[in-house]
């Protein structure tokens, strides 16, 4: 009986600590943010290929700066987010969006609208529509 006591108080901090994960998931950098954004953009849009080296350099630019914002504001307590990173976040998204309108055609911008929607990730806690996970790129 006291060999099975210890066993268990062998096993039982070994088995709380493994199940803890060591840290969060490390977010992927900005050139593979840039790449899975330009394979959705070029199935979605198909822009020409100084559209598509625009593109890549508007959104580096954003990117950059949203990892700026993030890092000089750690992530708040959900919800809601601070009104001044939300409101600087969104006039990032603004200028990103009228540089990539500038860059493409009417009808390429009205299909990067659509296609923006698939470049967002799901937001935490709320539903995923499977239908526009961007994976299914043939």
């Amino acid at each position: 009986m006291k060999k099975i006591i210890f066993a268990i108080g062998l096993l039982l901090p070994v088995t709380i600590l493994h199940a803890q994960p060591p840290h969060p998931p490390k977010p992927p950098g900005i050139e593979e943010r840039i790449n899975r954004t330009q394979e959705i953009l070029q199935h979605e849009v198909q822009p020409t290929t100084a559209q598509q080296t625009a593109i890549a350099t508007v959104f580096k630019t954003f990117f950059t700066a949203e990892d700026q914002l993030r890092k000089d504001n750690p992530p708040p307590l959900p919800p809601p987010p601070d009104p001044k990173v939300k409101a600087a976040m969104d006039q990032l998204a603004k200028e990103r969006d009228a540089a990539i309108k500038k860059i493409l055609t009417e009808a390429q911008y009205a299909k990067y609208q659509e296609a923006a929607k698939k470049l967002h990730p799901p937001k935490a806690g709320g539903p995923v529509d499977r239908n526009s996970m961007p994976n299914e790129i043939n």
